[in-house]
C-alpha cells in the first residue's frame, strides 16, 4: 500500500519518504499510471477524483499539484477553487469529473482565497449557473486588479457565512490574515472536515518568503483557531506528504515550527544578521526532512528577518 501511496502522488515523491504516516489514497475514478520499469519513477495520472473514505458525499478533485473539494447533496453539488490558471482543460475536467458522480446541478463555486493559481477559470462553473461565494478582502483584491480569468464573487463572507444545501451544512470560516488577507476554512461540521488551502502545509515548510503575508504573528493566531474547531482530517490544496489528508497534529507542528523558526531568527535579529547573514547561518535540524526545506527555509528566514528587524 505504501508503493500505491508514492505512485499516486509522483511529484511529491521525495516528500512521502519521509516519516510521515502511511495512508492509502481513495480509489479514484482515473485509472493510475503504471510503471515502465522497476527502476522509472512512476508519474502519476495528470488528474484524479477520490471519495474520502467514510462519506458518502465528501470528494477531492486533483489537477497536477492543484486540489479542490467538492461536496455533492440531494439538491446540488458545492464545488470550490476552479484551478483553472492558464489551464483552461483543468476547469472542463474538473466539471466532467463532478458529471461522472452526479446528474445533480453545480449551485455554488467557492473561492478559498483570491490567488489566481487557485481560482482562476470560474466561469465555465458560472455559466452553469453556480453562484460564486469568496470572502469580502478576495472580492475587493479581484476587483482592483481585474485579471481577465477570474469570475467576480457574487455573495461574500465577513467573519462567518453558512451554507445549507440538501441536508448538507458548509460553514465558511474567517480565521485571519495568513497566506492572504482573505482565506476561508471551510468546515463541514457533520463530517468533521475542512478544507484549507495554502496557509496549512503538511509536513512542508512555508512558501517562499511568505508572499502577501501582513502578518506573521496574525498567521499564528489564526492556525489556533483552526485548532480550536471541531474537525479530524484536512483537505489542503496541494497533494503534500504523498497525498494524505492533515490531522490536527499536523496543524500543531506548523504552529512549531514557525516558533521555532521565529525564536532563531530573533536570536540573528539580536545579534545584527539580518537579513542576508542569517538566511544563510539559521538552521532547523529538527523540520530538515520537510518538504521544501532547502529551498524555502532560507527565504523563510528572510520573512521572520523583517518581523524581528524591522517591525513589520
Amino acid at each position: 500500500m505504501r508503493l500505491r501511496l508514492l505512485t499516486y502522488t509522483g511529484v511529491f515523491l521525495a516528500l512521502a519518504a519521509t516519516n510521515a504516516p502511511a495512508q492509502t489514497p481513495p480509489a479514484s475514478t482515473t485509472p493510475p499510471a503504471t510503471a515502465t520499469s522497476p527502476q522509472t519513477a512512476v508519474a502519476p495520472p495528470p488528474f484524479a477524483t477520490t471519495k474520502v473514505d467514510g462519506t458518502d458525499n465528501v470528494y477531492i478533485f486533483r489537477y497536477q499539484g492543484h486540489q479542490s473539494m467538492f461536496v455533492v447533496t440531494n439538491d446540488g453539488v458545492i464545488a470550490t477553487d476552479p484551478i483553472g490558471y492558464l489551464r483552461p482543460q483543468a476547469v472542463k475536467t474538473y466539471i466532467d469529473e463532478i458529471k461522472k458522480v452526479t446528474d445533480k446541478p453545480i449551485k455554488y463555486l467557492i473561492y478559498s482565497h483570491h490567488h489566481y493559481d487557485h481560482i482562476a477559470g470560474g466561469k465555465p462553473f458560472k455559466d452553469l449557473g453556480a453562484k460564486v461565494v469568496a470572502h469580502k478582502n478576495a472580492k475587493q483584491h479581484l476587483l482592483e486588479v481585474k485579471y481577465p480569468d477570474v469570475v467576480i464573487p457574487d455573495e461574500v463572507v465577513d467573519n462567518k457565512k453558512t451554507i445549507k444545501l440538501g441536508g448538507t451544512t458548509l460553514d465558511l470560516i474567517y480565521v485571519g490574515r495568513n497566506h492572504s488577507d482573505n482565506s476561508l476554512v471551510m468546515h463541514l461540521p457533520k463530517e468533521k472536515i475542512i478544507f484549507a488551502v495554502d496557509f496549512i502545509p503538511i509536513q512542508t515548510v512555508l512558501f517562499r518568503n511568505l508572499p502577501d503575508t501582513a502578518s506573521v504573528t496574525d498567521w499564528e493566531a489564526g492556525l489556533k483557531k483552526v485548532l480550536a474547531l471541531d474537525w479530524d482530517r484536512m483537505i489542503p490544496g496541494h497533494p503534500y506528504a504523498g497525498g494524505r489528508l492533515g490531522t490536527k497534529k499536523d496543524v500543531q507542528d506548523l504552529i512549531g515550527y514557525m516558533s521555532d523558526l521565529s525564536a532563531e531568527v530573533k536570536k540573528a535579529a539580536d545579534a545584527g544578521k539580518c537579513a542576508d547573514q542569517a538566511m544563510k547561518e539559521v538552521k532547523l535540524p529538527k523540520y530538515e526532512k520537510w518538504g521544501s526545506y532547502e529551498t524555502f527555509l532560507p527565504m523563510n528566514v528572510e520573512r521572520y528577518c523583517y518581523y524581528w528587524s524591522r517591525g513589520y
